[in-house]
């Protein structure tokens, strides 16, 4: 073979060479946590996708859940702190704040955290990716923060197996979970599992106790519950006029009340976002944008 002849197969491998690069997929850069205090996990890409506006509201104006408000500030600023805290689970009536709370609580303790500290970061994992939840907590367990991951409106139907893979990174597995990771969760369901399901294992499995504690313990690994309930009408008055005060909404209060009461009367139903959706309304009467 002659030397141009050895030249031309070489450009030829180098061509080739560069062509399968290419194809190959690459290895995502490296987070930068810096950017952002928030960000969705995107299992597609393997990446966290930084959220430069987070949607939530000022702590001071979800009401009627107190209790469950100043348990879950709590144990969210000593978990900042770096002291032990629990996982949690935020279940119970639709549309009484679950997940509002967990960004309102989020921000508030970044707001009042320690200058010798790094914020705390909220990273939002969406429920068809519960089964990545280890890949992600690889992700993060080496940076120099720490990390709430959130799912919300969490729940598992029949023949879904992947809520085992919650549960190991809950508390299961060799590793355990990472030390900066702490796990909340809002639902509907206080078992996150169908009613019916877990009946359907009781009839039919040959220890039917066995059965449904396996389907139970999924619950349990979370250290706290915080239970939301439907709100009364008094405390639904509460939030309109929260709302009102700090929108800045010029009303009369007995045309307040009446039309707040009809809102309601309308829907079917009290609670915190039906009290927001009534603002909105009232606010594009008003011709009054409402603060960010």
């Amino acid at each position: 073979m002659t030397d141009k002849s050895i030249e031309v197969l070489n450009e030829k491998l180098d061509l080739l060479i560069a062509a399968v690069s290419r194809l190959s997929p690459r290895e995502p850069n490296p987070p930068r946590f810096d950017v952002a205090d928030c960000f969705v996990w995107n299992d597609d890409t393997g990446t966290l996708d930084p959220v430069e506006k987070v949607n939530r509201v000022d702590i001071s104006l979800i009401r009627g859940v107190d209790r469950v408000r100043d348990i879950l500030l709590d144990n969210t600023a000593r978990f900042a702190a770096g002291l032990p805290a629990n996982n949690v689970l935020l279940w119970g009536a639709r549309g009484m704040g679950k997940s509002s709370l967990v960004k309102a609580v989020h921000a508030k303790v970044n707001a009042t955290k320690d200058d010798s500290r790094p914020p705390l970061k909220l990273i939002e994992i969406h429920r068809e990716d519960i089964e990545t939840l280890p890949k992600l907590m690889t992700l993060v367990k080496k940076a120099p923060y720490r990390f709430i991951l959130f799912s919300d409106d969490l729940s598992f139907d029949q023949n879904d197996a992947s809520y085992k893979s919650l549960k190991a990174a809950l508390e299961g597995g060799v590793e355990g979970r990472p030390e900066n990771v702490i796990l909340y969760a809002t639902s509907n369901r206080r078992h996150l599992l169908p009613r019916d399901m877990i009946e359907n294992e009781r009839s039919t499995a040959i220890n039917p106790s066995e059965a449904v504690e396996e389907k139970v313990s999924l619950s349990d690994r979370f250290g706290l519950w915080l239970g939301f309930h439907k709100c009364s009408q008094d405390e639904f008055l509460e939030m309109i006029d929260g709302y009102v005060r700090y929108h800045e909404l010029d009303v009369d209060p007995e045309i307040l009340r009446a039309e707040a009461l009809e809102w309601a009367t309308t829907r079917g139903s009290r609670s915190g976002r039906v009290a927001w959706q009534f603002i909105q309304d009232l606010a594009g009467r008003l011709g009054k944008p409402l603060k960010d």
